[in-house]
């Protein structure tokens, strides 16, 4: 026989501290406050009280009363580990000062515009946005401070804190370049602003090393998307014998699905990843990639949210971190004569 649930347990008031207290409303809410007007014992008596009937005070409705939410809201994309990683470095950051994060999310149905809306009905009093799109920034613009993590914006009321994709890209492919390769293709992540500027940065830096275009694979940020990438590598007229992915996990992905066909990674093909998130440092991965640095990141971010909040504008009001190209075993001295689809034992 199975006990039947009761109904749910309504969240302890100031009413039910006073009853168990002793004293009277006024008193808890001047003890709770940490106002003057009490003394020691009445003081040690409520917050006992507080503690045995569980009650905890609703910090959002204390901070609209003074005037200040303290919360900055973050538009945050399923894209990959390095948003996590992101996040991480957020919540660290916002507490060193005071802030509180409120995150509102995209998916496949819910595109930047209702994300932004949600969080102006949060009463955020600024917004970081590490969505892959633009669509935020329209709805914001001139109603809260504004700041973009990843990528270039042309508004001069919107902040930017990013890693450059010209410097990595030159430090990649030249890296590449010099063991030999001279067929480097790129897998990108699909669309939006980062994978764009990132396509853009691998091109000129191909330009730039005087080997010309190379093949761009449109993909995604998973790993899926990297091994999908890896089978239409092998339908290229001409295998190439680097390939840089968006991220770490299409670079895995790309690694996972050359192996899977025979080919051997960096034998027959190298493959380097961007992030240097924990996976590329896995023995069994090993990923050549480039590091940015997340806590940094987010650092800036909140540190650019609060002047902007206290009446100071960041200058210069974009700031851009330079990667770190990090060697590991999945890169090697370009192969010669690797047949495509080749199957080795």
């Amino acid at each position: 026989m199975t006990e039947e649930a009761g109904p749910p347990r309504r969240r302890p008031t100031l009413d039910d501290v006073a009853v168990a207290a002793g004293v009277s409303r006024a008193m808890v809410s001047i003890v709770l406050r940490g106002a003057p007007g009490s003394r020691a014992q009445t003081r040690e008596k409520v917050l006992a009280a507080a503690k045995q009937v569980g009650y905890r005070p609703d910090a959002r409705a204390r901070l609209l009363a003074s005037g200040s939410s303290r919360q900055i809201g973050v538009v945050v994309g399923m894209s990959g580990r390095f948003h996590a990683e992101l996040l991480d470095g957020l919540y660290r950051a916002a507490g060193a000062v005071g802030q509180e994060l409120i995150l509102s999310a995209l998916t496949p149905h819910r595109d930047e515009r209702v994300a932004v809306e949600t969080l102006l009905d949060f009463r955020c009093e600024a917004v970081i946005l590490l969505g892959p799109g633009l669509g935020g920034v329209p709805v914001l613009a001139g109603r809260l401070p504004v700041t973009v993590v990843g990528w270039r914006v042309a508004d001069p009321a919107v902040d930017v804190v990013r890693s450059s994709d010209t410097e990595g890209m030159r430090a990649l492919t030249g890296y590449l370049a010099g063991l030999g390769h001279r067929r480097i293709a790129h897998v990108d992540g699909g669309s939006g602003p980062i994978v764009a500027a990132r396509r853009r940065a691998y091109r000129a830096a191909l330009d730039g090393s005087g080997l010309g275009d190379g093949p761009v694979l449109r993909g995604g940020d998973s790993m899926e998307a990297g091994v999908r990438a890896a089978r239409t590598l092998l339908e290229l007229p001409e295998l190439p014998t680097a390939v840089i992915g968006f991220n770490d996990d299409v670079a895995a992905g790309l690694v996972e699905g050359l192996r899977a066909r025979g080919l051997r990674v960096p034998d027959d093909v190298s493959v380097s990843g961007w992030d240097d998130s924990p996976l590329a440092g896995l023995p069994e991965r090993g990923l050549t990639t480039l590091r940015q640095d997340p806590a940094e990141l987010a650092r800036l971010a909140v540190a650019r949210s609060v002047d902007r909040l206290r009446g100071r504008r960041p200058v210069p009001r974009e700031v851009v971190l330079s990667p770190e190209l990090v060697v590991r075993g999945s890169t090697g001295p370009a192969a010669v004569g690797v047949r495509r689809g080749s199957r080795r034992g």
